[in-house]
């Protein structure tokens, strides 16, 4: 597990790093490395070599490489080199043409807030 309790942290996971586990985390990710378990954090930056197999909860999410699982967010940006297998909730959406996405997409009510409140 990873926390941090500064406003402006940024913790970035390599891509050699593989993580078997929940992620909760206070500061802004970025990862390209290997996540199998759920990512609640501030914001998430996925790099295009990256693999997330869980739930991801932020407030942003900047997606570029594989995902399995739903994810939960304010803004959501799915890149042209993603991969999403999972259902998708949003209060803003951004896909690039190219995007490989499997799910439903659905703007959320206000009830993501529950899991972003974890890191708050």
């Amino acid at each position: 597990m990873v926390s941090r309790s500064s406003d402006d942290s940024f913790s970035v996971l390599g891509a050699d790093l593989v993580l078997r586990g929940s992620l909760h985390a206070e500061a802004d990710l970025h990862i390209d490395g290997t996540i199998e378990g759920d990512v609640v954090c501030k914001s998430l930056v996925q790099g295009e070599t990256s693999t997330i197999r869980g739930s991801i909860i932020a407030q942003t999410v900047r997606l570029s490489g594989i995902v399995e699982g739903p994810v939960a967010a304010a803004q959501v940006v799915i890149l042209r080199s993603a991969t999403v297998r999972g259902d998708i909730r949003y209060d803003a959406l951004t896909i690039e043409q190219g995007a490989n996405v499997e799910g439903h997409f659905a703007r959320r009510d206000g009830d993501v807030s529950s899991g972003i409140a974890l890191i708050a």
